[in-house]
């Protein structure tokens, strides 16, 4: 069997600069920005093989070997703590984990003010850290969607979510009272496929990380 190399590609707002990275980095990207619901593309000449996946499920596909290399956020790596290889820091899909509050409520207060209250989030993991390392006992629940709904119907009294430009907080009448850390898209690796497919693997990565730093000098 053809010795392939596997890359998972995010769907969503990562894709079309994921792509766009691998075809600067020279490898062939036919077909990935065709209107299509195909999941599986298929290089039999270069031996490359794309799936095109949910940006929270690339962690998991990468950790159990379905794919050698992943693009996916720093967001999804740090909440789903897997075991990864993060080779290159992308630079591109970025936004930051905050911690927002109705603005009535946020007003003239610090986060410190708000122990022992319910918090409503996508990223328990990332949330549960937070407020522990600063010594807060919060209550996380857990959301799949539409996390700014929480403090307007009671459910929650504040939330954290990743934010970009922060226009979904202001229509809701939200403000962000802390900052938690930002995020990038990053390149990861199969522990395994890194070290079996090294000379496949390190080329690409070199290349990855000069158009990278590149593109920063002249940013």
């Amino acid at each position: 069997m053809r010795n392939f190399l596997t890359i998972a590609l995010p769907k969503g707002k990562l894709y079309e600069d994921s792509v766009d990275l691998l075809q600067e980095a020279g490898l062939c990207t036919e077909g990935l920005k065709e209107d299509s619901r195909k999941m599986v593309f298929t290089n039999e000449v270069e031996g490359l093989k794309y799936i095109i996946c949910r940006p929270t499920d690339i962690p998991t596909f990468v950790e159990y070997g379905a794919a050698d290399l992943g693009i996916v956020g720093k967001d999804t790596i740090v909440e789903q703590d897997k075991d990864l290889m993060e080779l290159v820091d992308l630079r591109f899909g970025y936004c930051r984990f905050v911690v927002a509050l109705p603005e009535v409520t946020a007003q003239g207060r610090d986060l410190s003010q708000f122990n022992h209250r319910r918090v409503a989030t996508k990223f328990p993991y990332v949330a549960e850290n937070f407020f522990r390392q600063r010594g807060m006992q919060v209550e996380v629940i857990k959301l799949h969607g539409n996390i700014e709904l929480a403090p307007a119907v009671g459910l929650a009294d504040m939330i954290v979510d990743i934010v970009s430009t922060g226009r979904t907080l202001r229509e809701n009448q939200l403000v962000a009272i802390e900052d938690i850390f930002g995020a990038t898209a990053r390149l990861v690796a199969n522990r395994v496929a890194y070290r079996l497919k090294h000379q496949k693997i390190q080329p690409l990565v070199d290349c990855v990380r000069s158009i990278v730093k590149d593109k920063e000098v002249r940013s």
